[in-house]
């Protein structure tokens, strides 16, 4: 998910790449460059706080490279997807394990459902016919039988051990994924953030450089510039104009 997002800021820093580079086009342009006097001034000052933006917003593109988009698409690289095979492959040979186990207590089950049915036909048939043979043959069933309980009991045990273990390994792994999904929540959320910042301290630089544009316009003077247009276009002595109170 984290490239994705590396994509999308990819994304962000081409279109600021772009503005920068209109913005710096734009402030070497020759359209009303023969402004003279006060207003000339601040719409000098104007076209360079363009070209100063740019400057503000090549950087913070360059930021966005170094200190968001590349460390999203380096967090968590090769080794870990490795880590993360390797908990996939341990639960699947634990659940093989887990299966293998419940075959032989079905196995073992049948095996003394067998032995037992056996163990019953030949007590039928010694109540039928006794003889030294039938006894013996009791006594090899009874053998067997017991033998098919005990194998049961063994495989039992050692599918109850088996599934013990795989739960606990689910269990255990489960926390650390989890534990993981928590630091991958947070680094992202840290980066995230140092966007937001370098966002922030954007707009407060590009602030900074509108102010002398405000300060120069606030001082425009148009009676001193009419003053300097007559002068150029000599047009006659400085008229008398209406006076404010």
């Amino acid at each position: 998910m984290q490239k994705e997002m590396a994509e999308f800021i990819h994304e962000r820093i081409k279109i600021e790449e772009e503005y920068a580079k209109n913005l710096s086009k734009l402030s070497l342009s020759a359209l009303a460059a023969q402004e003279e006097g006060t207003l000339g001034e601040a719409w000098t000052q104007l076209k360079k706080s363009l070209h100063d933006e740019a400057e503000v917003h090549l950087k913070f593109s360059n930021k966005l490279h170094s200190e968001v988009e590349k460390p999203l698409l380096s967090f968590r690289g090769d080794n870990f997807k490795k880590d993360l095979k390797k908990y996939d492959h341990h639960i699947a040979d634990l659940r093989k394990q887990l299966a293998s186990r419940f075959a032989s207590v079905e196995k073992a089950r049948k095996a003394l459902a067998d032995r037992q049915k056996d163990l019953e036909v030949k007590t039928q048939q010694l109540e039928i016919k006794l003889s030294n043979k039938h006894e013996e043959d009791i006594k090899k069933a009874r053998r067997k039988s017991t033998q098919a309980g005990d194998d049961l009991m063994r495989c039992v045990d050692l599918y109850n051990q088996t599934q013990c273990k795989w739960f606990e390994e689910m269990v255990t792994t489960s926390m650390e994924l989890e534990k993981l999904e928590v630091e991958r929540i947070e680094w992202i959320q840290q980066h995230l953030r140092q966007y937001t910042t370098l966002r922030h301290e954007t707009d407060m630089f590009n602030q900074s450089m509108v102010e002398p544009v405000d300060q120069l316009l606030q001082n425009v003077d148009p009676a001193k510039d009419r003053e300097l247009w007559v002068k150029e276009n000599k047009t006659g002595d400085v008229r008398p104009v209406d006076m404010d109170l």
